[in-house]
């Protein structure tokens, strides 16, 4: 094998190996993979470095970055190998969005408020992407998201193509008709429209809080880690208590969750 080992390597080190492991006489696992067998891979690497963010992890977001970057180059290796494109191409590529979409700095455009540069950024985008119509825009949007996200996103360029319901009491009353819905149809037992019901549930409390300024996807996330919290303090009390949670009464549960909550 003709590889240098060095004290300290850099991104073309990082594109060789990737191609040494791809090679007829490189790793059996690396050879067999393809773009969609390791998607999921790329996904949970995004993931766990923006845990490292969350936590404010430094060492551990430089590692993670590093498998996401590992990712990056794997999938471009798959492409060079078809003699579509290489990493170069890529960083070409994005080198070339990022001037063309920052006029202010790269050209004479005056944009002094980060207001005009996000409408510059779309307006520009649309006409990079041939987009003509303000439908294509919300379709442009990545359906790979997370839904939370999509929505935010999706409800946010609407409302700058001029579809705007900014009024919050009258948000927030469409939200109380559409948990009307949903309690009517559970009522009826009508299943197959259980998940349309909850989906358009789901759309009308991020509107909300897209609204009032709020991460819908952040803002769940931290009601998952609180109920994780609550659920373990719940634990501990009935050990206490000798209680058997699986047998536990809905109003006994609620008695302590509020006991929980309240401490």
């Amino acid at each position: 094998m003709d590889f240098q080992f060095k004290e300290k390597y850099n991104i073309d080190d990082l594109v060789e190996i990737v191609k040494i492991l791809r090679s007829p006489d490189g790793c059996p696992w690396d050879k067999e993979q393809n773009h969609h067998s390791i998607r999921r891979d790329f996904i949970e690497e995004v993931y766990e470095a923006i845990e490292a963010i969350d936590t404010n992890d430094t060492e551990l977001l430089k590692e993670e970055l590093g498998d996401v970057l590992l990712q990056v180059v794997f999938h471009t290796q798959i492409e060079n190998e078809q003699k579509h494109f290489n990493l170069d191409d890529v960083a070409d590529g994005v080198c070339k969005k990022m001037i063309i979409r920052h006029p202010h700095i790269f050209a004479d455009v005056q944009a002094n408020t980060t207001e005009v540069v996000l409408t510059n950024w779309e307006n520009i985008k649309m006409q990079t992407k041939s987009q003509t119509t303000l439908t294509e825009t919300l379709q442009s949007v990545s359906k790979a998201l997370p839904s939370l996200i999509r929505s935010d996103k999706i409800q946010k360029k609407a409302a700058k193509s001029g579809y705007k319901k900014d009024n919050v009491e009258m948000i927030i009353s469409n939200l109380e008709n559409q948990v009307t819905v949903t309690k009517n149809i559970i009522q009826n037992n009508d299943k197959d429209k259980y998940e349309q019901t909850i989906g358009d549930l789901l759309f009308s409390v991020v509107n909300v809080s897209r609204l009032i300024d709020v991460d819908a996807e952040k803002a769940l996330y931290n009601s998952c880690e609180k109920f994780i919290l609550y659920f373990s303090k719940l634990e501990s009390i009935v050990k206490e208590r000798n209680i058997d949670i699986k047998n536990i009464s809905v109003n006994e549960l609620n008695s302590l969750w509020e006991e929980i909550r309240k401490k």
